[in-house]
C-alpha cells in the first residue's frame, strides 16, 4: 500500500513509518524538518514537509487515495483539532488517528480513573476529544491508546472496541511499536471504521 505517515519524525511516528517499510509499503513521510526523520532514505520512502498549521502543506501531499496514518501529539492546546481539520480537508481515503484513552468517547468505559487524566491534560482535553470527533465523521479510525512507552511490540498485544474497555489505569503502559503495529493492521485490514480502537499490550 501507499502510506502516508503524519507527524513521521516522533517516536511514534519513527516506529510508524520503520514498521510500514518492513511490511513492504511505499510511505510518504510528513514532518515540520523532514531531516529531523531519523530513517534511511530508500525507494519506498519520501520525506517530505509538512505543518498542519499550514494546512496548503498537507494539502499538497494528501489526496483521495492517500491512507494517513497520524502519531501527532502536542503540548499545546489547538494543534490536534487544526491537524485533524487540515487532514480531513485534503480528502484521504482513510485516516487513521492516534488518541488517548479515557478522553472523549472512551472516557466512560475508562471508568473512574479518567478524572486524574483530565486534570493532566488541563485544556488540551477539549483538542483531543475534538480533533477525535472531526476523524470519526469522516470516517475515519481513533485509536485510543494507554500511556506510551519505548520497548518492542508485545507478543500478546490486541486491538479491541470500546466494549472490551479496561478501567483507565496510568500505570498502565503500551508500547509505540504495539501502537504503531496496531495502527498499521487497521490500514491493512479495516475492523474500525468510523469507531475508536483500542491497543493493548496483553
Amino acid at each position: 500500500m501507499n502510506l502516508t505517515v503524519l507527524a513521521a519524525s516522533g517516536r511514534t511516528g519513527t516506529a510508524l513509518t520503520r514498521q510500514a517499510l518492513r511490511r513492504g509499503h511505499t510511505v510518504t513521510a510528513i514532518a515540520r524538518d523532514p531531516e529531523r526523520i531519523a530513517l534511511p532514505d530508500s525507494l519506498s520512502l519520501r520525506k517530505v514537509a509538512g505543518d498542519v498549521n499550514d494546512a496548503a502543506t498537507i494539502g499538497a501531499v494528501v489526496n483521495g487515495d492517500s491512507v494517513v496514518l497520524s502519531a501527532l501529539g502536542s503540548d499545546r492546546a489547538g494543534i490536534l483539532l487544526t491537524g485533524a481539520r487540515a487532514v480531513v480537508a485534503a480528502g484521504p481515503r482513510r485516516v487513521i488517528w492516534l488518541g488517548a484513552y479515557g478522553t472523549g468517547k472512551s472516557a466512560e468505559v475508562a471508568g473512574e480513573g479518567v478524572g486524574l487524566l483530565a486534570k493532566l491534560l488541563g485544556d488540551r482535553l477539549a483538542d483531543k476529544v475534538e480533533a477525535d470527533d472531526t476523524v470519526l465523521a469522516a470516517g475515519g479510525t481513533v485509536f485510543h491508546a494507554g500511556m506510551l512507552v519505548d520497548g518492542p511490540e508485545s507478543p500478546r498485544r490486541r486491538t479491541v472496541g470500546l466494549e472490551a474497555g479496561p478501567p483507565f489505569d496510568l500505570g498502565a503502559k503500551v508500547s509505540r511499536e504495539t501502537v504503531a503495529a496496531a495502527m498499521l493492521d487497521e490500514a491493512e485490514a479495516p475492523r474500525f471504521s468510523g469507531a475508536v480502537a483500542l491497543p493493548l499490550a496483553e
